[in-house]
């Protein structure tokens, strides 16, 4: 296959995308905690306000946080009143492309293709680490959480990290109280996001990272990991990254791969999204001309694949 610049933003033709259901108990303690949940959200003419309700609007939020609950709907209630708040401060729906831009020239963490149950793909790379440490790098690793879930087909609710440690060395290695900060939010703001982490070429000499952070990692979390796994089992080879099995040929240019990150997903320059023509043509017409991209690709941003998507149901 010839190389190509080109980002994969939909699974595989055929792929079959796992989708939970529920009885009328669970569905009953859903709504019951969708409607304490809207009690919380900030009031009327609050500016975050429509972002709060666009969040705990989605069909995968209360049932996320159920699930991680265990259906204990008092637990569910203290879990999703945390990343309200968390959300409230962070904004992590509102963090403009060119404030985490220059965390993502050298391909350290890049979403690119799906693997065999539709979750879109975060590579990690960091042995590419090019910046030193700070929040936003952090927010870097949000942002790109944010639009990988963008990009999640109907029915998906997680993701699927691949971390490559080919070339890291102790300087690259992000630092454990940084993977600390992570997994914090990957736990407790993105409850069952994470739905696979393949960690491959793990040298040696990093073995003690791992050990530090281990007391930090929930039992869910840490059955969700496998180290060195036959990667071409989990990922289809035509959106496998060729370095690791594959035979997707994709070469990394920052411009290119950022430009069609943010056009697939709808994000205006100010964070915000661009929901419809008229909201595209009235950005535009302020000024934004980086967004005539945005129009063509969000045509192409319905989630619905060129493959007829099957579904099967999983017990919840």
């Amino acid at each position: 296959m010839a190389k190509t610049h080109e980002v994969l933003t939909k699974p595989a033709p055929g792929t079959t995308v796992p989708v939970h259901t529920y009885d009328d108990e669970q569905k009953a303690k859903l709504q019951a905690l969708r409607e304490y949940a809207e009690t919380l959200v900030l009031p009327e003419g609050e500016a975050y306000r429509e972002n709060e309700l666009r969040w705990l609007h989605r069909p995968d939020t209360a049932p996320r946080y159920m699930r991680a609950a265990k259906w204990d709907l008092e637990d569910g209630k203290k879990r999703i009143a945390g990343t309200l708040q968390w959300r409230r401060e962070f904004k992590p729906d509102l963090i403009p492309p060119e404030e985490v831009r220059i965390e993502s020239v050298t391909g350290k963490i890049v979403i690119n293709g799906f693997d065999n149950d539709g979750r879109p793909i975060i590579y990690m790379r960091p042995g590419l680490e090019n910046t030193e440490r700070s929040p936003r790098q952090l927010r870097h690793l949000v942002w790109c959480l944010e639009r990988a879930k963008d990009l999640m087909p109907p029915g998906q609710e997680s993701v699927a990290i691949v971390v490559d440690y080919r070339s890291c060395s102790l300087r690259t290695s992000p630092s454990i109280s940084v993977a600390r900060q992570t997994l914090v939010i990957l736990q407790q703001h993105y409850v069952e996001t994470l739905g696979r982490a393949l960690v491959v070429n793990l040298p040696f000499i990093l073995n003690f990272f791992y050990k530090g952070i281990a007391p930090f990692l929930d039992p869910v979390t840490r059955d969700k990991m496998r180290f060195n796994p036959d990667l071409t089992e989990l990922i289809p080879k035509e959106q496998l990254d060729a370095s690791l099995g594959g035979t997707f040929e994709y070469e990394f240019e920052p411009e290119s791969y950022w430009n069609q990150i943010v056009s697939a997903c709808g994000i205006a320059p100010d964070g915000t999204r661009i929901e419809n023509r008229g909201e595209i043509r009235e950005t535009v017409k302020h000024g934004d001309s980086s967004v005539a991209m945005l129009e063509e690709a969000q045509e192409k941003n319905t989630h619905e694949f060129d493959a007829t998507l099957e579904t099967v149901e999983v017990a919840a």
